[in-house]
């Protein structure tokens, strides 16, 4: 069974009312399968008001290690072989960056996470002060992908709370995200853009390759249609046409900006559906796929914001690859690392979506093949340190 230490290791008082149990380790596997399972995780987060993926996660970053969680197996994982007392400073330093509060260094706070902004602070239950958390930790990124869950308790307290906070987002929004940069981008950029009536006074169509005449894009839309790009799980019914427009859209404004394809997404008004980033995984990107995700990082980073997104996003890349593009198959583990890297793909989303096959966005063979053709990349996920 594992010591109980003070929360704080550089308080000796023997009666300090924070405790933790002492992290214990268990390396398991040889040579590059080699590992360190971390036993008593959870009895570690529980006692510091955190998910257990949190700092597991936090030592990969800090190690440049993957890692790798089994909430219901109750199994934490980084791999390579670690020493148990690496990973309790590593374990410290979590809580002084993301437990402690910063003014009276009491271990009982919450992170919060500004929804607009996802900036994250903690909340002191003690002194009552709202710190912030260092942003530029690579945790951050995860931590707001993967929110902290609330109990009924406080879903029930603070609900009429967060009606009337959306409420009035409206109103607040364009003030509160003032400090985004792509967003101060988007809305300079987005009042230079012309209207429909001056595009079509200035001639701007007359060079698009694509016709974009009202019966041709009625016809596209139909098309679009018949292979399901509007039907959304999300219950939106005739909200279906919005992402129909979008493929269409996309498809004749090849090359467009982060800042173009974002205000476009936002007239629509399907900014937070998940379906979306589908649409863009299907319709935004060229054989030239590789190259181009980078320059498309921030509006995938507006657009992705959790599981489903990404869920979404794969299975429109699936279809654009398999059906629409083959000759990329053999390039998609360059293409998930390029997403991976730019922090739009998650490790363990990758690898659910990579080994089961699914026939929700194309037949079964297609999901076969391209899924297959993942498998070197899911390995170095496995296997490899960010290093190699």
């Amino acid at each position: 069974m594992a010591q109980v230490v003070n929360i704080r290791r550089d308080v000796d008082d023997k009666f300090y009312r924070y405790k933790m149990p002492s992290l214990l380790t268990k390396i398991e596997g040889k040579g590059n399968g080699i590992k360190t399972v971390i036993p008593n995780m959870s009895d570690i987060s529980r006692a510091l008001s955190r998910p257990p993926t949190y700092p597991t996660k936090f030592f990969g970053c800090e190690l440049g290690a993957q890692t790798s969680f089994d909430e219901k197996g109750d199994r934490y994982i980084v791999n390579g072989a670690h020493d148990a007392s690496r990973l309790r400073e590593l374990l410290d330093a979590f809580i002084d960056k993301f437990v402690l509060c910063a003014e009276c260094k009491n271990p009982e706070t919450d992170l919060i996470i500004v929804p607009r902004t996802e900036d994250i602070f903690r909340d002191c239950k003690a002194c009552g002060a709202r710190t912030g958390v260092d942003m530029r930790h690579k945790l951050t990124t995860f931590i707001v992908k993967n929110p902290p869950k609330k109990s009924k308790k406080e879903k029930k307290a603070k609900g009429d709370a967060k009606e009337k906070e959306e409420g009035s987002a409206g109103d607040e929004a364009e003030g509160e995200e003032s400090g985004d940069e792509f967003t101060k981008e988007l809305k300079a950029k987005a009042a230079e853009l012309p209207t429909a009536e001056q595009a079509e006074r200035d001639g701007a169509d007359e060079d698009w390759a694509l016709d974009t005449s009202e019966a041709a894009v009625k016809a596209r839309q139909k098309e679009m249609a018949a292979l399901n790009l509007g039907d959304s799980d999300e219950g939106e019914g005739e909200g279906a046409d919005p992402y129909s427009e979008l493929a269409v859209w996309l498809e004749g404004n090849r090359g467009s900006s982060a800042v173009v394809v974002y205000k476009k997404i936002q007239d629509l008004g399907i900014e937070r559906k998940h379906k979306a980033a589908e649409i863009l995984g299907r319709a935004l990107f060229t054989e030239n796929i590789e190259k181009e995700i980078p320059a498309y990082q921030a509006v995938f980073a507006k657009l992705v914001t959790s599981e489903k997104h990404q869920k979404s996003l794969l299975g429109g890349l699936e279809r654009f690859i398999g059906v629409e593009h083959p000759n990329l198959v053999p390039a998609v583990p360059k293409i998930l690392m390029a997403f991976y890297q730019t922090d739009v793909l998650e490790e363990d989303v990758i690898v659910q979506w990579g080994t089961h096959v699914s026939k929700k966005y194309v037949d079964r063979d297609v999901s076969k093949r391209v899924r297959k053709a993942a498998d070197p990349f899911i390995k170095w996920l496995a296997e490899a340190d960010e290093s190699e």
